[in-house]
């Protein structure tokens, strides 16, 4: 009888140190509480209690989702955004700025030219941006609602937790740049273009300049 209550005692004594040290992995504050015990917990301390240790500042990330916060780090990891754009879109704009404005981490690419329409549409199946892609979901055309929606369903949280800093990665262009694309697509519909005698690719005869300002879309683009 007597070894079974020291056995009782043990194993009670495993599950407190095991709640202990669970609940202090997972602490971000250490403070003391009102009644002069030290309290461990991730939600930050009363303005008046007195701070043992708070989470360290890392460095800025830039695209990565070190430094995230875990639920934030687990929306990106399982449902990547990206998102599909064009210069002189409206649309584009306000569905970066509110991506940018609630917290997402994502990477933009650009369509710009015939390449980045064959990968963009080769990729989403779109022919139209903005399109913002959660990992296999995408969503065509910017409503801020249908966004929303999809971005609470794939676990982001609702308002930013991106740490001081954080930075997006630089825009890039939908196709990857390699020395053959140095030599311009044909665009859909067209023959290849020509090689000038200086070894540069000329422009497709009749073809549209890509978006900017002023300019009309090129024909293979299908509108914002």
């Amino acid at each position: 009888m007597q070894k079974l209550r020291y056995a009782r005692i043990d194993l009670r004594s495993l599950v407190v140190l095991a709640a202990f040290f669970s609940t202090t992995a997972l602490a971000q504050y250490k403070y003391i509480g009102p009644d002069g015990r030290v309290v461990y917990s991730d939600t930050p301390p009363p303005p008046a209690a007195k701070t043992l240790q708070k989470p360290e500042a890392g460095p800025a990330s830039s695209g990565t989702s070190g430094g995230l916060p875990y639920a934030l780090q687990q929306a990106a990891k399982n449902f990547p955004v990206t998102l599909y754009t064009t210069k002189d879109c409206d649309s584009c704009n306000r569905g970066r700025s509110m991506l940018a404005k609630r917290g997402i981490p994502f990477t933009e690419k650009t369509v710009g030219n015939a390449d980045d329409f064959k990968v963009f549409k080769d990729t989403t199946g779109a022919s139209q941006v903005p399109v913002m892609t959660l990992g296999s979901n995408k969503q065509v055309g910017f409503e801020e609602d249908a966004w929303n929606g999809a971005l609470n369903a794939a676990g982001y949280p609702a308002t930013s937790l991106l740490p001081t800093g954080f930075k997006n990665p630089a825009a890039a262009p939908a196709a990857p740049f390699t020395p053959e694309s140095k030599t311009a697509a044909a665009l859909p519909g067209q023959d290849a273009p020509a090689t000038s005698a200086t070894g540069g690719a000329s422009a497709p005869t009749g073809a549209a300049p890509p978006p900017s300002g002023g300019s009309r879309p090129p024909s293979w683009f299908k509108g914002f």
